[in-house]
Parts: C-alpha cells; structure tokens; sequence
C-alpha cells in the first residue's frame, strides 16, 4: 500500500492555502533577516536613493518609478520599509502568476508551478536589494495576466488594466520594451488577437498608455544624450561575452528548479514504482502555447540583444532577470501533462524546503564566517550607520549648520547620504553631468563632507581637489565592521567643505 504524505494532501484539498503559505514565508524571511543582520543596503540603493531624492523624471539609470518608490518607502519605514516593498514586488508577482495558472491549468497545477519557483535564485538571494528590475517583476507579470483575460478570456475591461501595466512598467525599467514588443507579436500572429483588435477597448487602451508613459518620454526626448551616453559606457565597460555571460546567469538562476525537476520526476527509478498523482482539467491549445511563448521568449529576446549590441544593459546582474524567468515554473508544469506523479514525495520536500530557508541562513553565516574564512570585504557588512554619524556630526560641530550636500566617491557618498539623519543631497563628483540638479557651485556656497577611501597616504582623488581647491583633507578615519575578522579597518578619508560667507 502507498502511504501518501500530509504535505500532499494538503496540496490536493487547499492549494490556495499551500501558495499563501509558500509566498508569505518567502517575503517575511527576505524581508526581515536583511533588517536584522546587514548593517549596509545591498547592491546599488543608496545610488538608488541618492536619485531618488530629488524626484526627477528620469536619468541616467532610467526612468523614475522604482527610484520614487524607493525612496517613498525609506522615507516611511526606513530600510525595513525598502526590504518590504522589494518583497511586496516578488509576492505580487507569484500571486499574478499563481492566478494566471489558475486560469490555464487549475488551482493545483498553479501551486505545483509556484513552488517550483523557489528553486529559481532571481526570487529569492537577489531579492532584497529593490532595484528596478525588482519593480518590474510584479508589472510584467500583471501585464501577462491582464492581457490572457483580454485575450483569452474575452474581459474586455481588461485592456485598460493591461495599458496600466504597461505603462508603467516602462516607467520602472526600459527592459519592458521586450514584452510590449512580444505581446504585440502574440496578438497578430493568433486569431484570437487579431479578432480582439476589433474591439474599441484595445484603441482606448492604447491612449492610455500613452498618457502614463508621456511626461517620462516628454523628458527622454529632452535628456537623450544623458541616456545614450550611458548606453555608450556600458557597452565600452562590457565585456564580449555578455550574451554568453547573461546565458550563464539565467542557467545559473535555474539549477534549484532542475533540482526538484530531477528529484520528483524520481529518475532513475523501478518500473513499477507508484507516486501519488496531482490531475488538472486539460488546458487549451491557445493558453498552452501563450505559456510556452511567454515563459521562452523574454529570455530569448534578451539574449539575442546583449548578442548584438555586446552588452546587456539594461538587463543587468542576476536580480535583474526575474522579469525574465516569471513564467519558467508554470511552463514546466503545463509540459508536465494534466497528471504529475511526484515521485520521492519526501526527498522532494525536503530539498524544497532547504531552496526555501537554507538561503537567507546562509546569507547570515557568510556575514559571520566570510571576514575569517576568505578575509572578503562584504557591502553589507559596512557599518554605514557609524560612517554616517561621524562625518555628519562632525560637520554640524563645526560649521553649526546640518549637511547640505555629501560628495566624493560613487560608492561611499551615496552610502552616507542615505544613512545620515538629515539625508544630504548628493553630488556625483565622478561624473557632474549625471546629476545635472547640482552643480559644483551649490555645492561650495552650501558646503558638504567629502568622503573617499583612503590609500597609504589618504590624500584625495584628483578629480576633488580640482573641484573644490578649498578642502582641507582631515586625517584618516578608520571604521570598526561587527564581525572584523582577518580584514583590515575600514580607512576612509574625508574632509568638510565650509558654506561660502555671504
């Protein structure tokens, strides 16, 4: 006789439960491991909050929503408030997927491809540092669930919804060009989308997306150069390989979904070895072939491009491929078939559980065993709070003023201006015309900290010295970490630009 486990008939009688279980979790684990142990943000968000501080309509990383959002939800809950909101962008993402499967493959087979999508590292490591990738993820998956229910489900209404999404996922990432390019392929080459155009929701549609994305292009047009140039760098600073790099990161992003791909096809197994099966209504030809085209095509797309400009901007590292991957879980289990034997129930559980928790454990023990065991310096570990105070504190001491401005290096000045209680301004020193709303004068009449790392004689980088020949360097100042290790202090040099006198 074949016992079957608890965890399975709990996936058989209350699927939807088993979902808000698996994505609750998943966003309490990244939400709050990060705002207990990392004593620095992670990735580029205090470049991020830096740009979005000054609520401008776009720049040279792109346009503006996630730099808004982000520095909307520092404002309100500080860096616990921008951990939740990058989870709040992955949990709706899963929930738009999760109901988007419900529509094609049923309730069941839809938790079967969610779970599946904890093996998929862009949802999971990458995922407290809120960028705009993290923010396109929830809007490009609403976008293909918006758009099945206008085109596969003849809701007419959601046209509109599907023109809110897409414009507003132009608003958080360029990379939406690739799905508004894919989908406009999909509807002329199906009957179904090509008879759907004949409606009056789809023109109506269109204008409204022209209304969301029009002040951000009323400014791409005006700011072109500032945007191409960035193009311009970062296809000079990539590397030749990048189509081969992306294709690497993608497969890399996927090896915890091959994992319990393997585990629970339970390959090599006896010939008459029995698993308890999950069956589903079969799915139609249409919402099959919209999965498969939706779950292959972004990423090819994507690859095809970093082919032919040499660069995969603006794609970017491995948290930015979660757009990329949504429908990678639901793909596999509509191949599946309408009857999945999950084989090795019990080993399956347990590795899945493992690609659940074992991840932010183990972000928590390299914050404890990298500085001894590979003597490597971690962003994260920074203490940014200490840096911050110090050189804010000093500046108030002695000008009797709070900071106006922080500048110095790409890296620490950001860092400091966010953690700063007065949270400064910040004026890219290395490179002026990419924050065009200050100019090197505003910063001498208002006076700022100068921060940079300092080598064996902590003098400052030339570029400073020629825009403020009035700082004075201070000596060295040296930083503790929590866990120092077999690591160095932190030497940071950095000086205080006085206000000009009136």
């Amino acid at each position: 006789m074949h016992h079957v486990s608890l965890i399975i008939e709990f996936l058989r009688g209350r699927p939807s439960a088993v979902f808000w279980l698996v994505a609750l979790t998943q966003g309490v684990l990244w939400t709050f491991i990060p705002a207990i142990f990392y004593s620095a943000p992670p990735g580029d968000v205090p470049l991020l909050l830096a740009i979005g501080h000054e609520f401008v309509l776009g720049s040279y990383l792109g346009p503006p929503l996630a730099f808004w959002l982000g520095e909307a939800a520092f404002r309100f809950g500080g860096l616990l408030g921008l951990y939740a909101l990058s989870q709040v962008c992955i949990v709706t993402a899963l929930w738009a997927v999760f109901t988007l499967g419900r529509a094609v493959v049923g309730t069941r087979h839809a938790v079967l491809g969610i779970l599946l999508m904890v093996g998929i590292a862009a949802f999971t490591v990458p995922s407290p540092e809120f960028s705009p990738a993290v923010l396109a993820a929830p809007l490009w998956a609403l976008a293909l669930l918006h758009y099945w229910r206008a085109v596969g489900q003849f809701q007419r209404g959601a046209w509109f919804f599907l023109a809110l999404d897409l414009g507003l996922l132009l608003l958080a990432n360029y990379a939406g060009i690739i799905l508004v390019v894919l989908l406009a392929v999909f509807t002329l080459a199906t009957t179904r989308g090509r008879r759907a155009l004949a409606d009056v929701e789809p023109g109506l549609a269109l204008l409204l997306f022209a209304f969301v994305v029009a002040p951000h292009a009323v400014w791409l047009y005006a700011e072109r150069g500032l945007v191409i140039a960035a193009f311009k760098e970062s296809i000079a600073t990539g590397a030749s390989s990048s189509a081969v790099t992306l294709g690497v990161l993608l497969l890399a992003s996927h090896l915890g979904l091959l994992l319990l791909i393997a585990l629970a096809s339970g390959w090599p197994r006896k010939l008459r070895e029995r698993a308890p099966e999950i069956d589903r209504p079969p799915a139609e030809t249409l919402a099959r072939t919209y999965v498969y085209f939706f779950a292959l095509m972004p990423a090819a797309c994507a690859l095809a491009l970093s082919f032919a400009i040499g660069t995969h901007w603006p794609i970017g590292p491995m948290g930015s491929l979660a757009p990329l991957v949504l429908l990678s879980g639901l793909a596999v289990i509509v191949a599946a078939g309408d009857r999945v034997r999950l084989y090795r129930e019990r080993m399956v559980s347990s590795s899945w559980l493992a690609l659940l928790v074992a991840p932010p454990l183990l972000a928590v023990l390299m914050l404890a065993l990298a500085p001894w065991a590979l003597a490597r310096d971690l962003r994260i570990a920074q203490p940014a709070q200490a840096e911050a105070q110090f050189f804010t504190e000093n500046y108030q001491r002695r000008t009797g003023k709070p900071v106006a401005y922080v500048t110095g290096d790409e890296r620490l000045a950001p860092l400091v201006a966010m953690m700063a209680p007065e949270r400064p301004r910040v004026f890219f020193a290395w490179a002026p015309q990419r924050s065009p709303w200050i100019g090197v004068d505003d910063v001498a009449a208002k006076g700022a900290v100068l921060v940079w790392p300092a080598e064996a004689s902590g003098q400052p980088p030339a570029t400073l010295k020629t825009q403020f020949p009035a700082m004075v360097p201070e000596l060295p100042r040296s930083f503790e970490r929590n866990v120092q290790g077999r690591l160095p202090p932190i030497r940071l040099g950095w000086s205080v630009l006085r206000p000009a006198q009136p």
